[in-house]
């Protein structure tokens, strides 16, 4: 996963903001929120970035997988994420 072109991610203390420069809008994001996002743009992937994100926050557990399944389709329904595909290779 990495950001759409044109998309930027700034940190600002444990916070970010995702700024979309083609139409201005931009989002904050909380610490929990940030964080999630720079495991997923590391390749983490989901299982990872649940796993980030309950080393930091032991009772997210529960909900982790979830939360990450949700804040992704949040990112991808405002276009903000571009996700790698996995092409099977002819045999």
């Amino acid at each position: 996963m990495s950001l759409r072109p044109g998309v930027t991610l700034t940190p600002i203390d444990e916070v970010a903001v995702l700024l979309d420069e083609h139409t201005g809008h931009y989002r904050q994001l909380n610490a929990t929120a940030a964080l999630v996002l720079r495991s997923l743009l590391a390749g983490h992937g989901p299982d990872g970035a649940a796993r980030d994100l309950v080393r930091m926050h032991p009772g997210a557990t529960p909900t982790a997988e979830a939360d990450i399944a949700a804040f992704v389709a949040q990112l991808r329904a405002a276009n903000l994420i571009v996700e790698a595909v996995d092409w099977e290779q002819p045999r």
